[in-house]
């Protein structure tokens, strides 16, 4: 398997691929309106793309969230792609950027360990590339608890 990752920049194909991925991804992304909102905020984020035989196979995004911070505000992978280091060339290349820009920081944003078995392994590979947890506030709602991680960039 040889995969490669490319920074997208047209807006287009940032949704295009965001879509193809999250579409395959219900588990995660059910509900349509976040869904939807995720594709359409795509176009104005940092994209990076995971392509094998040129086939989009997974995504993620950045957005700033404030003068020294970024978010990684979504990612996914097609399942039959998990566990096979797609995600952490994606975010190895997403945090290389961020570090290139500026930002100081890296925070991410999921349902807190021990709710859902899908975000645990979530949970898991935040905190396998280096995330550290900041706190859990009911964000979203009781049922869904947002864990918040953060990095230092620098």
């Amino acid at each position: 398997m040889t995969i490669t990752v490319k920074q997208l920049s047209d807006a287009a194909e940032k949704q295009a691929a965001v879509r193809k991925i999250l579409e395959a991804l219900p588990e995660w992304f059910e509900i349509e309106a976040s869904r939807e909102a995720y594709i359409r905020e795509s176009a104005q984020q940092l994209c990076f793309g995971a392509y094998e035989n040129g086939e989009c196979v997974g995504f993620l995004c950045l957005k700033e969230t404030g003068k020294a911070t970024v978010e990684l505000a979504v990612m996914g992978v097609l399942k039959s792609h998990h566990r096979m280091g797609v995600g952490k060339l994606l975010f190895d290349a997403a945090k290389k950027t961020a570090q290139t820009i500026g930002y100081a920081f890296m925070q991410v944003k999921t349902v807190k360990m021990g709710v859902y078995p899908e975000y645990d392994d979530t949970n898991r590979f935040y905190l396998a590339v280096g995330f550290q947890e900041l706190e859990v506030l009911p964000l979203w709602d009781e049922a869904n608890p947002c864990q918040i991680y953060v990095m230092a960039l620098n």
